[in-house]
């Protein structure tokens, strides 16, 4: 298994299965112990501000707040910064412990050594 898991999730309410798997599957990873860096991209840049996370509804699914919890608890969330300015989201606007980063910091995380990256 590799050390690191980056997640690249580029769907927000508009694909709701695509993005609860991407923030589920890191969820996972984290309570399993691996080291685990979400990207928040495209319409999922939206769950990077507070309370937004909430207005997400899928049946069957864990609630994507509770979800955002445990990554930030064990791992950590970053969102993309052009995803960030095209929608006027600033370092100010977002969850506490949720960074902005660029394309550079993305390649990275993907391309280090013991680190697996998955797009959702």
């Amino acid at each position: 298994m590799s050390k690191k898991l980056v997640i690249k999730v580029t769907a927000g309410a508009d694909a709701a299965e695509r993005c609860s798997q991407a923030f589920t599957v890191a969820a996972v990873a984290v309570a399993s112990g691996v080291e685990v860096s979400l990207w928040l991209t495209g319409e999922s840049a939206w769950f990077a501000l507070p309370g937004r996370a909430a207005e997400f509804e899928l049946p069957h699914s864990a609630p994507l707040p509770d979800l955002i919890d445990s990554i930030l608890a064990g791992g950590g969330i970053t969102l993309c910064t052009q995803c960030a300015a095209r929608r006027d989201i600033t370092e100010k606007d977002v969850l506490e412990g949720v960074r902005i980063a660029g394309a550079q910091v993305f390649v990275q995380e993907a391309m280090a050594d013991g680190t697996q990256a998955l797009v959702y």
